[in-house]
């Protein structure tokens, strides 16, 4: 099993390119599944979760070609054409591992007027229901049973009729399926207290290139009119703003000065105002954002929030930055309830964190020291990261097949701007 070995102490400097967004590229592949056309995905990036779901596509009776096979490439081209459907049903061996597979109910259902999904896995950080996926999906037609791990959702006369559907509490994924299901219903669809994220934007974008009819994009209330059919498109996947904000995160920690090439500021816009309140300078440049430390970053309160609120993704890695912070810092975890199971690994390098229910209190140290830690989920294996680069010694973080699903070749990039870091194998 492979490990990732840091030995920190060194100030970061450099130029990093900013991949694909892995939150937007699992949410545009299942596009490809509402047409028999082919769908082109630049800056696809290179990651298990999208190898992934490359794979559920193929189960499906899609094939998937891809360029940019070099290794020296960031990101790929993938073109995937789902000419006839050999299976509506994405099976447990394949769903289990990764969460976002549940996307594809919403497209099988638009397409072949039958889904059989079984019930999702992905990162243990806390109780994740699709009740909201199903309850949208019936309102706008839907007619669900579930038995055995399985959601089977069906279309009455094989097409969704459309409807309205007022989310409850914001889900991201939710807004998502029910999108591409009511991309091609045989009405129009109003989905209300949708998601406002920059991947909910990139989707419906998606879409609408395909030929979708959709009004309200980047609000909460979204109406979008089905058409009988969607065609082809070519799209390139959005800059990953959780990666920037790591990487962001990784300049403050180490008291460097990383630009963050290809970011787009206005998209991480409450990443950025909360490393300015920390003391951490953000400019941006003709290629994306300049982030610099110099000196003690100042403590924070944060709370997480859905889009355009502090994105719960980047929690673990402020965590990691703020336990060098000259003060005490408050996070309070609003959104998954299990989300601070690096806190005890973190605690191994000398992290002062206390926690109480959803609110961590994270009290700056001098100096944290190197330590064999190990990743539990996929942002927490980069909270680790983190404080391995700003550690004494040398950290041996286990357990990267986490930080293989979310970040694309993360040694090189962190190479290349003077860490200290390597891979390493057990064989």
């Amino acid at each position: 099993m492979d490990r990732i070995l840091i030995r920190g102490g060194n100030r970061l400097s450099g130029r990093l390119p900013i991949s694909g967004a892995k939150n937007a590229a699992l949410t545009l592949m299942p596009c490809a599944l509402l047409t028999d056309e082919p769908v082109t995905l630049r800056n696809l990036p290179r990651l298990a979760d999208v190898d992934g779901f490359g794979h559920l596509l193929n189960q499906l009776g899609a094939s998937t070609s891809i360029e940019g096979t070099r290794p020296e490439d960031f990101g790929r081209v993938m073109t995937i054409r789902a000419g006839k459907l050999t299976s509506t049903e994405a099976p447990y061996d394949i769903v289990r591992k990764m969460r976002a597979s549940i996307l594809v109910l919403g497209p099988i259902l638009a397409r072949a007027g039958v889904a059989t999904v079984s019930l999702p896995g992905g990162c243990a950080i806390g109780n994740r229901p699709i009740d909201l996926h199903l309850k949208a999906l019936e309102a706008i037609g839907a007619e669900i049973e579930m038995a055995a791990g399985y959601v089977r959702a069906s279309a009455p006369g094989g097409r969704l009729p459309g409807g309205r559907f007022s989310f409850p509490i914001v889900s991201v994924g939710a807004t998502e399926n029910v999108v591409m299901a009511a991309a091609t219903a045989r009405g129009t669809s109003v989905i209300e207290n949708a998601a406002r994220e920059p991947e909910i934007v990139d989707l419906c974008n998606c879409l609408v290139a395909m030929g979708a009819h959709i009004d309200g994009i980047g609000t909460e209330r979204l109406e979008i009119e089905g058409v009988d059919r969607l065609h082809g498109a070519t799209y390139a996947v959005m800059p990953d703003r959780i990666e920037a904000g790591s990487y962001a995160c990784a300049a403050a920690i180490t008291g460097g000065s990383l630009e963050l090439v290809g970011v787009k500021a206005a998209d991480m816009r409450a990443t950025i105002d909360a490393l300015v309140e920390a003391g951490v300078s953000v400019a941006e440049t003709k290629d994306g954002i300049r982030v610099s430390a110099d000196g003690r970053l100042r403590p924070l309160t944060l709370s997480t929030a859905p889009y355009p609120g502090f994105a719960t993704d980047m929690q673990a890695q402020f965590m990691a930055m703020l336990c060098r912070a000259d003060g005490a810092s408050v996070l309070t975890e609003t959104i998954f309830e299990n989300r601070y199971m690096h806190v005890p690994e973190l605690a191994r390098m000398g992290a002062d964190i206390q926690v109480r229910g959803r609110t961590a209190v994270v009290r700056g140290v001098d100096h944290m020291a190197g330590a064999q830690v190990m990743a539990t989920d996929l942002r927490a294996s980069m909270s680790l990261i983190l404080a391995g680069l700003a550690a004494e010694g040398e950290t041996q973080v286990s357990r990267v097949y986490h930080l293989d699903r979310g970040y694309e070749r993360l040694e090189e990039k962190l190479q290349a701007v003077g860490a200290d870091i390597e891979r390493a194998s057990d064989g």
